[in-house]
């Protein structure tokens, strides 16, 4: 069952705009920080990433770690590979 003090939490979230602007900046980061990283795990054909990235919310957070760490490795492994040749 619903509590009556769950319903007043949320009628307070509902009706307080400082909660809703909250939300709304967390939207776009979350949102510019998937689109970049996925952009980036399907220009590196790292279809697992992409999907991880897609599936999980993470407010940014897996996006980040991905663009800065993992998705930086393949840069560095092909520049390894073209001074070979």
């Amino acid at each position: 069952m619903i509590n009556p003090s769950d319903i007043d939490f949320i009628n307070y979230i509902l009706t307080n705009p400082t909660f809703g602007l909250i939300f709304i900046l967390l939207s776009f980061w979350s949102l510019v920080w998937k689109g970049f990283a996925l952009w980036k795990s399907a220009k590196n054909n790292q279809r697992n990433w992409f999907i991880a990235i897609l599936a999980i919310n993470t407010f940014g957070i897996l996006e980040i770690i991905y663009i800065f760490y993992f998705g930086r490795r393949e840069k560095i492994k092909d520049n390894e590979q073209k001074m070979k040749l």
